[in-house]
């Protein structure tokens, strides 16, 4: 085992632990407040892909991202608004399929401005709305973040082993086709699991899965397009072995709304 990965096991097995305090020993408000700094912190890295040399800019990014959560919350009040925003998110992420399948050279500061919003508040409001889904709030948002770790873990393990085919050489050359099929295969397991844990019917719920992992995909790679705009190999140094924050959510920030999304199109939640 390589010191990278032994780096990267310590400081996930720490995280995990932490994680699990704040959704199951700290209250809902309080865990909506340790997510919105997450937030926060992924905004700041992201500021970066807008290429400002000035300090002022990249805090004024964070003020609108902090300023647009009150207000996605607020119109994501009644059902019919929740399902507009994260229809319009998951849309958004179609969008970004595009971007890196025929325009992956082609980013600028305006664009990457955009992404971020469309990428941090509603990742923000579906893992808050997740939180506060009644008693099984906090087994919801764990739930989530399983779907897209095991995604990640078989992507990363099945790329290393039988890696050939490059899925977006042009964005991130280290991915490859076969890490894909890998990281799919390593979520069914979750999701039949889960399935069962939350007495779902199994069909239209893996369904729902494979497109969040699918979506989640989109997300790490629309984060690597603007890496590479901006010439950085991670988005910060807060995690030992794992980069930035943003480089820990990235594929969470499109999975966690199109998840939210299809549990309310299943009637699964309200």
């Amino acid at each position: 085992m390589s010191d990278s990965l032994r780096h990267r096991i310590a400081t996930a097995a720490v995280l995990i632990v932490l994680l699990l305090v704040v959704l199951f020993a700290l209250p809902a408000r309080a865990t909506l407040g340790v997510l919105t700094l997450i937030v926060l912190l992924g905004a700041w890295e992201w500021s970066a892909f807008l290429k400002s040399g000035r300090r002022a800019v990249r805090i004024a990014y964070v003020a609108l991202i902090g300023a647009a959560l009150p207000l996605a919350w607020h119109a994501a009040a009644t059902r019919a608004g929740l399902q507009w925003l994260l229809g319009a998110a998951a849309l958004w992420w179609v969008v970004a399929l595009g971007w890196i399948v025929f325009a992956p050279r082609r980013a600028a500061a305006g664009p990457a401005a955009l992404a971020g919003l469309c990428a941090l508040v509603p990742a923000w409001l579906a893992l808050a709305r997740l939180r506060l889904a009644g008693p099984r709030g906090a087994e919801w948002v764990l739930f989530c973040l399983l779907l897209v770790w095991m995604a990640d873990i078989g992507a990363y393990f099945a790329g290393r082993r039988f890696g050939r085919r490059r899925l977006a050489p042009e964005v991130s050359p280290g991915k490859t086709w076969e890490g894909v099929l890998g990281g799919v295969a390593a979520c069914i397991p979750v999701a039949v699991g889960g399935s069962f844990w939350f007495s779902v019917p199994l069909g239209g719920f893996l369904v729902l899965c494979l497109a969040a992992v699918i979506c989640s995909i989109v997300g790490d790679l629309t984060e690597s397009l603007l890496k590479r705009f901006a010439g950085v190999k991670d988005s910060g140094t807060l995690f030992p072995g794992h980069g930035g924050v943003m480089d820990r959510i990235d594929s969470l920030t499109a999975a966690a709304p199109v998840l939210l999304l299809g549990l309310t199109v299943l009637g699964v939640l309200a």
